[in-house]
């Protein structure tokens, strides 16, 4: 069950002009589920991508950075879920490449002009005969954002799906993105896999910039267990087909707005995460400058102790404490405050003698609860996203394949 998170109705989703979605059932690991989404792209639409770092990235993520830098005009982008496609070598690329060539047919496009993307386990061929059989099936409307974000999930509970406007200088612009995530979280430069798709017309060249600033300000601030994964994929499309952001006024609106989108998608996959009971917010405070608060608000957020404690409702405040202890940060540990809420439990590095346990127990047995650590080495902060460590996180991963 997510944490305060409702699946989206499908109303509240808006279309984004020169985007096509189609959905389709191929069987890739299950049969009779929505597994394969495809993306088609007006002519002009700008795309932007950032993925992942792990040196085992998937074939597809191979595929895509390539066919991102031959700089084709991207026209699709094509989805599976059920399996990875990663640790596959030379027959995954092939594989990979072979439903691009599918679609490409299909959309009257080349191969290169295709982005493609997987999800699932990890190490097993994939069943491209099956994807490129149910391709004609996805049969391609602008609108239905529901159905494609039902179409990305593996061990999510609950479809990820966000939209809003924003009212640029010359007329309003539609932001719409999905993303799937739920289990192998701390990504480092997106998320498992995310695309979010705006009306606006941004160069290419600035929707680049844009989109690893939206990833730091919010994929790049979320971890449900600390391993990043070998897929991890996050696209920003512009079709151009809505108002224009070139003033800078415009163009910082519209970041503004995309953040937002990413940043209820990157919390969404924390609320939904694999056996999730707390959605806790760590936020570091006082540090020398953003990264040293980042790695401060990381090594809360990926403790196992920590995970477990919150899990447990159980106040065991030394697991905080030695978590920021070995973050690495050269702290002074006699000027360190820590709050669970609004609860002081340490002050100067140590209990707060007004503390009482009942306290910090109350606060951390809700749903939703801030950690906040007071650094006093400077005014840089950080904010980290991240849930409790249950009985169901074992329990679902180590059932994932059977």
């Amino acid at each position: 069950m997510a944490v305060n998170l409702a699946a989206p109705s499908a109303g509240s989703l808006h279309p984004v002009r020169g985007v096509e979605l189609g959905v389709a059932m191929a069987g890739v690991r299950k049969p009779g589920r929505k597994d394969l989404l495809v993306m088609r792209l007006h002519p002009g639409t700008a795309v932007a991508g950032v993925f992942t770092q792990n040196r085992f990235c998937a074939a597809p993520v191979l595929l895509a950075k390539r066919h991102l830098a031959q700089k084709a005009e991207i026209r699709a982008l094509v989805i599976n879920t059920g399996n990875a496609n990663a640790g596959t070598g030379e027959d995954g690329l092939r594989r990979a490449m072979q439903v691009c060539d599918a679609l490409a047919h299909h959309l009257n496009c080349t191969a290169s002009q295709v982005l493609p993307f997987s999800t699932g386990v990890i190490m097993e061929p994939l069943p491209a005969e099956k994807i490129t059989a149910a391709l004609p099936k996805a049969l391609l409307a602008p609108g239905d954002w529901l159905s494609a974000a039902e179409a990305i999930m593996t061990t999510d509970t609950v479809p990820k799906a966000f939209s809003r406007k924003v009212r640029l200088s010359t007329g309003d612009a539609v932001v719409t993105g999905i993303a799937k995530g739920a289990g192998m979280i701390r990504p480092d430069m997106a998320t498992m896999l995310g695309f979010v798709a705006t009306d606006a017309g941004v160069p290419r060249k600035t929707l680049q910039k844009l989109v690893q600033k939206v990833a730091d300000r919010s994929f790049n601030c979320i971890s449900v267990d600390g391993d990043t994964s070998t897929n991890d994929s996050f696209v920003l499309v512009a079709s151009g087909l809505g108002p224009k952001a070139a003033a800078p006024r415009d163009l910082l609106k519209l970041e503004v707005a995309l953040t937002d989108v990413a940043r209820q998608l990157a919390q969404a996959i924390v609320r939904d995460g694999e056996g999730a009971t707390k959605f806790v917010t760590v936020r570091v405070e006082g540090g020398r400058n953003e990264d040293e608060c980042r790695r401060v608000a990381y090594a809360v957020a990926h403790s196992p102790l920590v995970k477990t404690a919150f899990f447990a409702s159980d106040p065991n405040l030394g697991r905080i404490l030695a978590a920021i202890g070995y973050s690495g940060v050269p702290l002074d540990t006699a000027k360190v405050d820590l709050y669970i809420d609004e609860v002081l439990v340490a002050k100067g590095g140590g209990r707060n003698p007004a503390y009482r346990e009942e306290l910090g127990a109350a606060a951390m047995k809700k749903a939703e609860f801030l950690v906040r650590a007071v650094l006093n080495r400077g005014k840089a902060e950080a904010t980290v996203w991240t849930c409790d460590l249950s009985y169901d996180y074992v329990k679902i991963n180590a059932e994932y394949r059977s």
